[in-house]
C-alpha cells in the first residue's frame, strides 16, 4: 500500500461512525463532515451511483469502463462491481483517492464484510494491499493523491472511452477544490457520448459547472416536490440526453431547480491553474457573486419554500 506518511495533504484524523442503514463510515477531522449521510453508507451506493448508471442499458459481456472519484471506503465501486457481475458485465475500474487509509479501515470492520460477497471483498484487498485489483469481474487500480494531479493521468488511458464517472467528494463548501468548472470539465472530457457522470450533489454551482462543461443534466430520484427536504438525490450529466420520466430513477430538473441555475448559488468555482487551496477558492467565489447579476438565491428559497432546506 501506498505510504500514507509522506502525504500531510491526507492528514486529519478519521473516526468511525455506523449510518441508519448499520453501515460502517468515518468522519473526517481535516474536511470536518462525514464521508456518507446519516441515513446509510450502503443505501448511498445503491440509489445514487448504482441505480442511476441504469446497468440494463449494457449487452451481457459488455466490459465498462468507470472511474470512481474518490473512492472512500470502496462502497460505491463494491456495490458496482456485484452488480455488473449480476448482469454478466466485467469492469475496467479506475480510482482517485487522496487518502488510502479508509479502505482498509472499512476492511477491518465486521459490518463493512457483512455487505458484500468473499470474492467482492478479495478484490478490494487487493487494491488496499497492491494498489490494483483483478479477477474474473474485472480489473482495476488506483492513482493515490491530489485527483486534479492524477486525472490527467487517468484521462490518457481512456482517450475519452469512459461509460461511468462516480464523483463522490466531500462537499463542495468543504472540499471546492473537486468541484471546480475545471475539474468537472476534466471529467466530462474522460466520457463516452453516451456516458454519465453521477454523484449526490445537487448544488446549483456543481450543476451549472456541469452544464458549462457540455453536459446534459438529469435529478437522481427525489420527489421534484417544492418544500421538500429532500427533493432530490444527486445529479446525472451526460454529453448526450438523458432518459428521464416523472417516476424513474432519472427525471428532468423541476422548474424550481431550473430557476436555481440562474441564481447567483449557480457560480461556480474556479481553478484555473488546479492549485487552488479551498479557502482562496471560496473568497474568489463570493466576490463573483457580488458583482453577479443572476438572481437572489434567497428569494428563490422563499418564492419556493425552501427556507433553511436547499
Amino acid at each position: 500500500m501506498t505510504s500514507n506518511a509522506s502525504r500531510p495533504e491526507a492528514s486529519g484524523a478519521l473516526a468511525p461512525r455506523t449510518t441508519a442503514d448499520g453501515s460502517f463510515s468515518l468522519w473526517s477531522e481535516r474536511f470536518g463532515e462525514g464521508f456518507h449521510s446519516s441515513s446509510g453508507a450502503y443505501g448511498e451506493a445503491l440509489t445514487k451511483f448504482v441505480a442511476p448508471a441504469q446497468l440494463e442499458r449494457f449487452a451481457p459481456g459488455s466490459r465498462l469502463r468507470v472511474v470512481d472519484v474518490c473512492v472512500g471506503l470502496g462502497y460505491n465501486s463494491a456495490a458496482l462491481i456485484e452488480a455488473t457481475a449480476a448482469r454478466g458485465l466485467t469492469l475496467e475500474w479506475f480510482g482517485l483517492e487522496l487518502d488510502p487509509r479508509p479502505l482498509p479501515m472499512a476492511l477491518a470492520a465486521p459490518t463493512f464484510r457483512s455487505f458484500w460477497q468473499r470474492d467482492t471483498l478479495e478484490l478490494l484487498e487487493q487494491l488496499g494491499d497492491q494498489g490494483r485489483w483483478e479477477g474474473r469481474r474485472g480489473r482495476g487500480r488506483w492513482w493515490i493523491g491530489d485527483a486534479r494531479r492524477t486525472l490527467p493521468l487517468v484521462a490518457t488511458e481512456l482517450n475519452a472511452g469512459c461509460d461511468l464517472v462516480l464523483h463522490d467528494a466531500f462537499s463542495p463548501g468543504h472540499c471546492p477544490e473537486l468541484w471546480s468548472l475545471e475539474f468537472l470539465t476534466g471529467l466530462g472530457a474522460l466520457l463516452k457520448p453516451n456516458g454519465r457522470l453521477l454523484t449526490y450533489c445537487a448544488a446549483a454551482a456543481v450543476r451549472h459547472g456541469l452544464q458549462l462543461a457540455g453536459l446534459q443534466l438529469a435529478s437522481i430520484g427525489g420527489t421534484a416536490e417544492p418544500r421538500q427536504r429532500h427533493w432530490c438525490q444527486g445529479t446525472a450529466a451526460s454529453p448526450s440526453p438523458l432518459p428521464t420520466s416523472p417516476t424513474g430513477v432519472l427525471r428532468a430538473l423541476s422548474p424550481m431547480e431550473r430557476e436555481h441555475l440562474a441564481t447567483r448559488a449557480a457560480e461556480p468555482y474556479r481553478d484555473p491553474d488546479g492549485r487552488a487551496d479551498a479557502r482562496a477558492m471560496a473568497a474568489a467565489r463570493q466576490e463573483a457573486q457580488r458583482h453577479s447579476s443572476a438572481g437572489s438565491t434567497s428569494a428563490w428559497r422563499r418564492r419556493w419554500g425552501l427556507q433553511g432546506n436547499a
